[in-house]
């Protein structure tokens, strides 16, 4: 177990030393606000667009885009807007999937036009002297042009006068409703068009096409994957110093952008105790009470893509027989659920399977009494996954009864879910406990991304009392070696 224990460590180290060269010139380099292979060659390769991702892949989704889309049709996709968290403070930007997938800029304020005689035309946002003081360069329409490959851009101010006569020269009009923004929606021959029933919402197109990733885009979710697994594992070896819920999210975030993830895809779920009943639970503001569980729920972002996982454990090292007992029920569903995974399979009829398996669990064990639908709800009133993605809950337009094919990733993700409130025996009343892996749909089966991470009841009581038998300064020096 010793050895388990070492390989684990070994395996969370946050990043590679080595010798870096740099080299040196005399020309400027331009800055488009956002990376670029001149600006950012330790991010992207010669070619790429967004890191990962070359401009071939972006050329050749907007090729299927209009492959799907009728005959002589629009898709018009607007850029995530600014949210303000104050009258002076934004919150972090973060751009909308499809805009980006299509076009590769990662900037608020642009509109994209997709058309099969047009392309990819792009009305770019002009940052005036005032914005560039305050708030840096930002890509015009020469970026447009030249990092994005549009074949045709002009300045967000022009859209009013050229949008409109591309409408009414198209037979359908598509458009991205969650980023739907005034600057075209209140154009007259938009309203027209959506009075006549033209206008359609473009995410089914979209979420079709994101649903299925490529090799570069697997590459992409897999690095997410590692990440939120060694930070994970880092976090769980620090939860029986510091057993606060606030300190672990703290502690996930840090580990994750100390190895490369640009932030967090959602608000760390940390739940001690009866906390971790609450499915969505984001306060983080408790303590940890000795002896209770922690149900972590996290994910990170690299470079567009998310990771998911969640674990549940005892800060203190040891699961009590009661948390055992529900525990391997949940990683039993887990791996079986996890089984049926293959091409030709839907997600649909894992999760029935899930359910099946729960209920005759819980029956078992004497917390389920009723036989409907509203009794099991009450202890599990979640899917056992989604698909996963740009977006933590990606592709949303696809059906759970489409069957999976190669390329789909998915979340595995049985749980169960005992309120306070709930009218059963005393011992299991506030108790919570998931159990999530990140599973990829391949040609023969699956493969879960998330499988370095310990979920057995052995692995993760020897992984927390082998590494903290030193306590105080002596835990901190091995957390340290082991990150080295």
């Amino acid at each position: 177990m010793q050895i388990l224990v070492r390989k684990l460590l070994q395996r969370a180290t946050p990043f590679k030393q080595g010798i870096v060269r740099r080299t040196y010139s005399t020309n400027k380099v331009h800055d488009i606000g956002q990376p670029t292979p001149a600006t950012h060659p330790q991010l992207l390769k010669e070619g790429e667009i967004t890191p990962g991702i070359t401009t071939e892949e972006y050329i050749s989704r907007r090729k299927r885009l209009l492959e799907l889309l009728p005959e002589n049709s629009l898709a018009v996709i607007a850029a995530a807007p600014i949210k303000m968290m104050t009258d002076v403070v934004p919150y972090t930007f973060r751009q909308d999937a499809d805009y980006l997938y299509i076009t590769g800029c990662q900037q608020p304020g642009g509109v994209a036009v997709l058309g099969h005689e047009c392309g990819l035309c792009m009305f770019m946002p002009e940052a005036t002297r005032h914005d560039v003081i305050w708030q840096g360069e930002v890509a015009g329409v020469d970026a447009a042009l030249e990092t994005f490959k549009a074949e045709k851009a002009h300045p967000l101010s022009k859209l009013r006068d050229i949008l409109p006569g591309m409408i009414r020269g198209s037979s359908k009009l598509f458009h991205n409703m969650q980023t739907a923004t005034p600057i075209y929606t209140e154009l007259d021959d938009f309203q027209r068009a959506a009075l006549t029933g033209k206008v359609k919402d473009l995410s089914n197109f979209t979420h079709e096409l994101r649903w299925i990733k490529s090799p570069a885009e697997l590459k992409l979710m897999k690095e997410a994957a590692s990440i939120v697994c060694q930070g994970l594992l880092q976090t769980m070896l620090h939860s029986k110093m510091y057993p606060h819920e606030g300190m672990l999210a703290a502690k996930i975030e840090y580990e994750s952008k100390m190895r490369g993830a640009q932030r967090m895809a959602f608000n760390p779920v940390v739940g001690g105790g009866s906390n971790g009943s609450v499915i969505h639970y984001s306060r983080n503001d408790q303590k940890i009470k000795n002896g209770d569980l922690v149900l972590m729920d996290v994910g990170c972002e690299l470079h567009g893509y998310v990771s998911d996982l969640t674990r549940t454990w005892p800060p203190c090292g040891s699961f009590s027989s009661v948390h055992e007992e529900l525990y391997n029920l949940v990683l039993e569903t887990n791996k079986e659920s996890i089984k049926l995974c293959r091409p030709g399979v839907s997600l649909r009829q894992i999760h029935n399977y899930s359910v099946e398996m729960l209920c005759k669990g819980f029956k078992e064990i004497g917390i389920l009494k009723g036989s409907g639908s509203n009794s099991y709800h009450q202890l599990n009133p979640t899917s056992i996954g989604h698909y996963l993605g740009m977006d933590v809950h990606d592709s949303s337009n696809i059906s759970y009864d489409r069957l999976l094919k190669p390329g789909v990733v998915i979340t595995i993700e049985p749980g169960v879910y005992i309120p306070s409130i709930f009218d059963g025996p005393d011992s299991y009343r506030g108790i919570g406990i998931r159990i999530e892996d990140e599973v990829l749909i391949t040609e023969t089966g699956y493969e879960v991304l998330t499988g370095s991470m310990p979920k057995e009841v052995k692995h993760i009581e020897s992984l927390l009392n082998n590494y903290s038998r030193g306590n105080g300064m002596e835990a901190q020096n091995n957390l340290e070696a082991a990150s080295s």
